[in-house]
């Protein structure tokens, strides 16, 4: 029974389906470039943020208040328009893929 358990644990560990996710296909799949630009410094309006090279933590948090309505000024009606489509887990990926783009 030990040895099948630990079968079990290896294969869900090992699993795709638990792998981190990719942000940069996140980033794309999310719609995040049609209003960030495709490499986060082309903004679709001029009010809209450059995000690429922000410091991970800030954006992962901006993103979090905002989609739980802890931010709500400027242009958070925007983005809490599609906050729905990304859990905890993607908004980190997303938060950590922005912060290596120049």
């Amino acid at each position: 029974m030990k040895l099948v358990m630990s079968l079990i644990a290896a294969a869900l560990v090992a699993s795709p389906a638990f792998a981190a996710p990719d942000g940069a296909k996140l980033y794309t799949e999310k719609t995040c470039n049609a209003c960030h630009g495709p490499k986060g410094d082309k903004p679709l309006m001029p009010n809209y943020p450059k995000i690429a090279g922000q410091n991970a933590a800030y954006s992962e948090q901006q993103m979090k208040d905002i989609k739980s309505g802890a931010r709500n000024n400027g242009q958070t009606a925007a983005m809490k328009g599609v906050m729905h489509l990304v859990n905890d887990e993607e908004i980190k990926a997303l938060s950590e893929y922005l912060a290596k783009l120049k």
